[in-house]
């Protein structure tokens, strides 16, 4: 299991898959020190939905974080013909 980083309008969020669950560790404004949110374990950390109700005002950040995560599960979608 690898922690990925994703940032998007000035926010920077620390997320990790968890049995294809999206789970985020840690949101920071890139222009601040301490955090927005920090969970200290995986087990601990909301899902994806989870953070997009408590934090409505990043969808922009959450978006990017689904276009990763479906990125990287679909990587085949990038060249649908195939390679011959």
């Amino acid at each position: 299991m690898s922690e990925r980083s994703t940032e998007a309008g000035g926010w920077v969020a620390d997320w990790s898959l968890d049995h294809h669950c999206i789970r985020i560790l840690l949101v920071r404004n890139e222009s601040e020190a301490e955090p927005l949110f920090s969970a200290a374990v995986l087990a601990a950390a909301p899902d994806l939905a989870e953070m997009r109700e408590r934090f409505p005002k990043l969808s922009g950040l959450w978006d990017a974080i689904r276009g990763e995560y479906w990125a990287e599960l679909s990587p085949g979608q990038q060249n649908s013909r195939g390679v011959i």
